[in-house]
């Protein structure tokens, strides 16, 4: 009450006690930045962080957004580091000891046990019932065969792969890294390397069929391109539905509006040269019923976050994001309170590429923080923690790496026999999500209609079941 009386200089100058309040609370994951060290030296008597996502990456973030509530409650950042971080993550790898496992579980609950003094959880699982079903669906996209040969020549000459392979780490591998996800978006979005002959893409301009231009997009040289271009079409045709599309490069935005274009499909786009204000006109118009718009293209980096997107009802994520958390955020753009549709998120990989790798990674990070925040004891060990190298191969002979690397013991001869447990969570487990190898166990007809362009494989879940009579 006293609060609410005093104006905002009277606050500071009074006796009254202070309550820093923090949204979006993982921003403070690093404490080396200058906002966690600028309002670390703010005074106040009570601090509260306010996230969804407490962990994004590693545990060292957690300690940092624990520490900046209740510093000194988990010892110093080597203290955490020694006594905490390095036994859960020995622990946590899919190679560790029995003896590993032990200490790193013992850890785990220490460190629960300590910081439940001050946290207070919530999952989204609270407003199910509240939002319409929503279906997400991994979507694996076999490569053309330009993309696979375009691939296979990068992996051959590129220096820093070579080095890599012999157990060296060079800064030209994230360089390399970035090439290999743009060439799984299309290949128009390396052609350029290739016409300048640079690292790995010496020779590589003679693949292209003779009379390849970048003035026009060509779906057919992409296997998710070609997916989308399915996915998009039978949703104008067979739908009233709108659809948000996300990309993490402006390049793969520039293609989606050629095949805008190219297919007279009306669109919006938003990234990051658009101001605040024209970015909340667009985003009114596109979500009234009367805008003639059929798709919103977004950037992850300059929209996942923060936008409310409801006049549509189906997301495609194109590509991955190291980050888990900016992927979950960026898919939740129109499962969100307003919605009155059943929602449909697909999210497209290239099979057996680098992009399958960074989906395991994503796997590996929401485990460890199932663990850790949700306390979720049966979480799977799936991935081991010495991937770096093989984030530069090729698998040409699955229909999903990430399946394969489950062992799933729900599938027989290719096919699965045994739906998940009733009570699994799927927001954490990849490998109890449904999956199917081929289009017959898909309910999604928009999907389905596009499975023989180039799915290899789906993995799926429904958020809930929806209840009868529910308005």
């Amino acid at each position: 009450d006293a609060l609410r009386q005093l104006s905002l200089t009277d606050c500071f100058l009074s006796s009254v006690t202070l309550i820093f309040v923090c949204v979006q609370g993982h921003r403070l994951k690093n404490s080396d930045n200058q906002t966690y060290q600028a309002l670390n030296a703010m005074r106040a008597q009570r601090r509260v962080l306010i996230s969804g996502t407490p962990i994004q990456n590693d545990l060292l973030e957690y300690f940092s957004l624990v520490h900046f509530v209740n510093a000194g409650i988990l010892g110093t950042a080597q203290e955490f580091k020694k006594r905490f971080e390095l036994p859960i993550l020995r622990g946590r790898d899919a190679d560790a000891s029995e003896r590993d496992r032990e200490v790193g579980e013992e850890k785990l609950k220490e460190l629960i046990s300590i910081v439940n003094r001050c946290l207070i959880r919530r999952t989204s699982d609270i407003l199910s019932k509240y939002l319409p079903v929503k279906i997400e669906q991994v979507v694996c996209c076999r490569l053309t065969p330009l993309q696979t040969e375009l691939y296979k020549h990068f992996l051959r000459k590129a220096k820093s792969v070579r080095t890599l392979q012999e157990g060296k780490i060079s800064v030209s591998a994230l360089s390399s890294i970035t090439s290999l996800k743009k060439l799984c978006n299309h290949p128009a979005l390396i052609y350029e390397k290739c016409v300048e002959g640079e690292e790995g893409f010496e020779g590589a301009l003679n693949l292209f069929p003779p009379d390849y231009s970048t003035k026009v997009v060509e779906p057919q040289l992409s296997g998710k391109m070609l997916v989308l271009d399915y996915i998009l079409a039978l949703t104008r045709t067979t739908t009233s539905d709108k659809v948000v599309l996300i990309s993490n490069y402006t390049q793969t935005m520039d293609l989606f509006e050629k095949l805008c274009r190219a297919r007279s499909y009306p669109y919006v786009r938003l990234d990051g040269t658009m101001s605040i204000k024209k970015r909340a006109k667009i985003v009114e118009r596109f979500n009234s019923s009367t805008s003639p718009e059929f798709i919103f293209m977004l950037s992850s980096k300059a929209g996942g976050c923060g936008l409310n997107l409801i006049g549509a009802n189906r997301l495609v994520m194109f590509d991955p994001d190291w980050n888990p958390a900016n992927d979950e955020q960026a898919m939740a753009r129109v499962w969100r309170d307003g919605q009155k549709k059943t929602c449909y998120i697909y999210r497209l990989l290239s099979t057996g590429t680098i992009e399958e790798k960074i989906l395991q990674r994503q796997a590996h990070k929401k485990a460890l923080s199932s663990c850790v925040v949700d306390e979720e004891t049966d979480v799977e060990r799936h991935f081991s923690l010495g991937v770096l190298k093989e984030l530069f191969t090729l698998n040409e002979e699955t229909i999903s790496d990430t399946h394969d690397r489950f062992h799933c013991h729900r599938c027989v001869n290719g096919r699965e026999v045994r739906p998940p447990a009733d009570e699994s969570d799927c927001t954490s487990d990849l490998s109890q999500w449904n999956h199917c190898f081929s289009k017959k166990g898909l309910k999604d007809q928009v999907l389905k209609a596009s499975w023989d362009a180039a799915v290899s494989f789906v993995f799926y879940q429904r958020s809930h079941e929806e209840q009868k009579g529910a308005v």
